[in-house]
């Protein structure tokens, strides 16, 4: 994995091979998703021709872990007001 370079957005996502040929995506240095055969090899072909901050994207929507964007908004909602 390449390193964050300054002003990129790193989410905390960082990615290793195993020696079985099973790749790990970590968030934070935890394993958040285990990618094996073709979804392996897929997710490496595209995080190797992105740059850092759509690897990081990529990641995250992998493992489902991003924001929507609309958190704040929802949690001001009168449906969700209690």
């Amino acid at each position: 994995m390449t390193k964050s370079e300054p002003g990129s957005q790193d989410l905390g996502f960082s990615y290793r091979i195993r020696r079985n040929g099973e790749l790990e995506i970590l968030h934070h240095g935890r394993v958040a998703s285990t990618l094996r055969g073709s979804d392996a090899d897929d997710f490496l072909a595209e995080v190797e021709a992105a740059d850092e901050d759509d690897a990081q994207q990529l990641m995250a929507r992998i493992t489902g872990n991003y924001k929507r964007g609309n958190e704040r908004l929802a949690s001001q909602h009168p449906r969700n007001r209690r």
